[in-house]
């Protein structure tokens, strides 16, 4: 193979730092000044994430590992290799989060080990410093031995919000596969953690169901713990397997302990469309499943049994004949053609050295470890580390600033050392560069100029950072097709928030995912590489009109032109829907329109066709549910979202029908509608649409309950319900038709039941439902991370602007150390952290809505379409300059 090993030119698109942009008024803070503080192992449950505008990633409990990486089109399995101190992989007791970076440390009384790793800055790499000090009195030798992995592939499809991510066999999303993997990167010798499943799942005869929203027990709690939505898009290739044509009989399950936790002789025949769901248990460590199984002809395609209903399940399933094994990324295939008519008896056994299949006592077939070289192989090239990948065009290589002492390969992975002879008190430091791209020579030439240069980018990457914070706030800038508004205020805490809320719009801002150009990632990093969700764009719907304008507006025609009424989301890079309907979706996009025609004046937006027809066109279909969506039941006046609860908050069972957030949330998008219609000359169409607006909002007024709270009504009855979601979308549309005792009451109850200490709960804890929801998120565990937000905006329409300062002073202290997660946790005392548990995201850009109410609750600037120049730039918390929105620093004229 014949490699060049020149270092290319920069990239043309790669900005080089700049020094010369100043911070308006002096006014923003430096953004080094946002960063997190060193947060304790103890004290941090989601670990921080690392990105930059073209990909991300999460850091693991090791020194230097990533897991969860993903720059579309390329993603990476499994993670990147441990950092070995002395052999032993030493678990990070400390991280610190900032913008462009993540530090890990571990500190003993003789040896301190600080690392630190970044993206580049526009770049497709990987780039780690390690830093290493003897503590003792006395000389040290410390021999440092990173671990090279780079299960990275490239893919131009399955890019859903359940992005696939690549293994041995196959390409898919494994959620719990890959944080099982993670959990092991401290362990002190590897195991296939991978193919060991700890939680009970139910044994499953023949055709087995994809992974999805398919809840087997509707009366349990919903949790989203191992029920993991698939939301992949129409391109992931997943496609349900047949079941095989058979006889089943003595299926008998053992835990690993030994004991017998399922036994079933009966004579139970399967064919090609049976799903039959059996027992759920749990096999774990040492479990044994066997069962006898007679084939009705040879040759055949489909599957025996599956344990689970997860992308990592056991599975036993015949190919073209022949006994196949799969589990948690692995496949084997025997080579025993079992004749047909005979019983085999089959059994499956499960150990961290490997799942065996046995056929008569005989093992027949047997996993390996992943990092064996199956799929990717290492190899060592001219001072550098290669690893490619049979199945896809991608090659990955790591480079070295200053060669280890020694480079070994073997199977996937590569291994350097570095040993140091270090006296008391003395420090060193060791540096190393991951590329990816789709050939070696090009992975080659970009590593190898990182690594030569890497001084000078390491500086870099930091700078411009520092040059894109900056920017963000600075008119006529180079990077925005906008800028936000500066605050300047003396109160700390505020400020804090509402910076904080301005770099999370940064953080997820991704300008290489999409043809759209820039676009505004919903979260991550286990979710979400290309994805943005209609609900999540509402809640940062005034930031991006301020900030990047084009980007907005070429995001609306996109998202219109969408299955909006089928999927809650879409995937920019191949603009493909994914997952289920949300009943927010209209009142959501409606409002992001809203808000861009608000904030620039640019009509000409509504006349740009998307789909099949205008945006406008699109708009009216949005106001016309307001009649066609009418409930069957009651006085048919409320809008009916259904009985699915996954399509309305997902973990409150009984939040189904006729809600009344999202009904509220129609009154606006009604009032809107008609200040619009009335804007473009369509007199009647106004009228109209003022009417059912009218009618609309009595009909919610009449759901009230006293003491604060809502009722939500059903084909058979109402029932009371304590939800932030309702409280909000009512003080943000209805505020002028509460009365007095009204409005005391939802504020009492909110302050009373939901505010707690630095953050709050979206459902009332001693609500009834709320043991049946528990989710950090909707539920009564924690809440959203765009509910504080969202709840200090509607504390301020209901006049408690003091309640509302008081949630954007403390809302910055629930950020982990880093930014606002999707769903933040109580942990007690008033104190929250950024969750973990089911399949959070540690990013998640609702959180922008905490900077969305400082706009909005402090200084009332809605900028919506019937707001156009209204509120103000001054109040008791401060100023704000450079608002550019119709009637402030651009004409209400402005066609953006």
């Amino acid at each position: 193979m014949s490699v060049s090993l020149e270092a290319p030119a920069l990239d043309s698109d790669v900005p080089a730092p700049d020094s010369t942009i100043p911070a308006p008024d002096g006014a923003i803070p430096p953004l080094d000044s946002l960063a997190g503080e060193w947060m304790s192992r103890e004290d941090i449950v989601h670990l921080p994430s690392l990105r930059n505008q073209w990909g991300q990633a999460h850091v693991n409990a090791d020194l230097s590992s990533l897991s969860w990486l993903a720059m579309p089109p390329f993603s990476g399995g499994y993670h990147t290799g441990p950092l070995r101190v002395n052999g032993v992989p030493l678990a990070a007791t400390a991280f610190r989060w900032s913008a462009w970076g993540v530090q890990r440390r571990h500190d003993t009384t003789d040896l301190s080990v600080e690392t630190e790793v970044r993206f580049g800055f526009r770049e497709r790499n990987v780039n780690w410093r390690i830093r290493v000090q003897n503590n003792s009195a006395q000389r040290q030798s410390v021999v440092l031995e990173q671990e090279l992995l780079a299960m990275v592939a490239q893919s131009t499809v399955d890019w859903g919000w359940t992005y696939g991510t690549p293994w041995n066999h196959g390409h898919h999303h494994d959620f719990y596969t890959t944080e099982r993997i993670r959990a092991a990167v401290t362990a002190e010798h590897p195991t296939q953690v991978n193919v060991v499943a700890e939680d009970a799942r139910w044994i499953r005869l023949g055709s087995p169901r994809l992974p999805g929203i398919q809840r087997d027990e509707d009366d349990e709690p919903m949790l989203l713990e191992t029920e993991l939505p698939d939301h992949s898009t129409s391109d992931s290739g997943r496609v349900r397997a047949p079941g095989v044509t058979a006889l089943i009989r003595n299926i008998i399950a053992r835990s690993g302990e030994g004991e017998t936790v399922y036994v079933s002789p009966d004579e139970i025949p399967v064919t090609r469309d049976t799903d039959l769901r059996l027992r759920r248990v749990q096999l774990g460590e040492g479990g044994i499943l066997s069962l006898a199984v007679r084939l009705s002809n040879p040759g055949q395609t489909g599957v025996i049994v599956t344990h689970g209903n997860h992308p990592d399940s056991l599975q036993i399933s015949v190919e073209n004949g022949r006994l196949v094994l799969s589990v948690g990324g692995e496949r084997v295939a025997s080579s025993v053609t079992p004749a047909a008519g005979t019983w085999l008896q089959l059994e499956a056994r499960v150990s961290a050295t490997g799942v065996s299949l046995r056929l008569g006592g005989e093992e027949i077939a047997r996993t390996e470890p992943w990092w064996n070289g199956q799929r990717w192989q290492a190899a060592r090239l001219a001072g550098v580390v290669t690893i490619t990948d049979k199945h896809s065009e991608c090659a990955s290589v790591f480079a070295f600033p200053t060669e280890p002492d020694a480079i070994v390969v073997a199977g996937s992975c590569g291994r350097a050392t570095w040993t140091r002879e270090l006296a008391a008190g003395q420090s060193t430091e060791v540096e190393f560069v991951l590329a990816f791209d789709t050939s070696v020579d090009i992975a080659c030439r970009a590593a190898v100029h990182a690594a030569r240069s890497f001084a000078a980018r390491w500086d870099a990457t930091a700078d411009a950072w520092r040059t894109l914070w900056r920017s963000a706030f600075t008119p006529e800038n180079t990077e925005f097709s906008g800028y936000l508004p500066t605050l300047s205020t003396d109160d700390p805490d505020v400020a804090r928030t509402y910076y904080l809320g301005v770099l999370l719009a940064l953080y997820m801002r991704n300008t290489g995912v999409s043809k759209l150009g820039p676009v505004f990632l919903t979260g991550g990093p286990r979710l979400g590489a290309t994805t943005t969700y209609f609900w999540e764009q509402a809640e940062v719907a005034r930031i991006a009109s301020l900030l990047e304008p084009v980007a907005t507006r070429a995001w609306i025609v996109a998202a219109f032109a969408q299955p909006y009424t089928e999927c809650h989301s879409f995937d920019t890079y191949a603009m493909l829907p994914v997952g289920n309907n949300y009943a927010a979706n209209a009142t959501s996009l409606f409002h992001v329109v809203s808000v861009y025609l608000g904030v620039t004046g640019d009509t000409s937006v509504l006349t740009e066709t998307a789909g099949d027809r205008s945006v406008l066109d699109h708009l009216r279909g949005l106001a016309a549910r307001a009649r066609t969506g009418r409930a069957n039941f009651g006085d048919h006046t409320l809008i009916d979202f259904g009985n699915d609860a996954w399509e309305l908050l997902e973990c409150v069972p009984n939040y189904r029908h006729a809600v009344v957030s999202f009904n509220a949330a129609f009154v606006g998008l009604l009032q809107q509608f008609s200040v619009l219609c009335t804007q473009l000359g369509h007199p009647e169409e106004a009228a109209a649409a003022a009417d059912d607006s009218e009618k609309l909002a009595s009909a919610v007024l009449s759901r009230y309950v006293p003491g604060g709270r809502w009722s939500i009504m059903t084909p058979t009855g109402g029932t009371t319900i304590g939800h932030c979601l309702d409280f909000f979308h009512v003080a943000d549309h209805l505020t002028a038709r509460l009365g007095a005792s009204q409005r005391q009451e939802m504020v009492a109850f909110v302050a009373e039941h939901l505010l707690e200490g630095d953050w709050m709960r979206a459902l009332d804890p001693d609500d009834p439902i709320a043991s049946q929801s528990d989710r950090p998120d909707h539920g009564a565990a924690g809440a959203f991370c765009g509910w504080p937000g969202n709840t200090a905006r509607a504390l301020a329409h209901l006049g408690h602007r003091d309640l509302a300062v008081a949630i954007l002073q403390r809302a910055h202290r629930a950020t982990s150390g880093a930014l606002w997660g999707q769903a933040m946790e109580a942990v007690g005392k008033g104190h929250y952290r950024v969750a973990e548990r089911g399949v959070s995201n540690r990013d998640s850009l609702g959180a922008v809505a905490v900077t969305d109410a400082v706009l909005t609750a402090l200084f009332g600037l809605e900028l919506t379409l019937d707001r156009v120049g209204a509120g103000q730039l001054e109040s008791e918390l401060g100023t704000l300059r450079n608002v550019r929105a119709a009637g402030f620093d651009l004409p209400t004229a402005s066609r953006g």
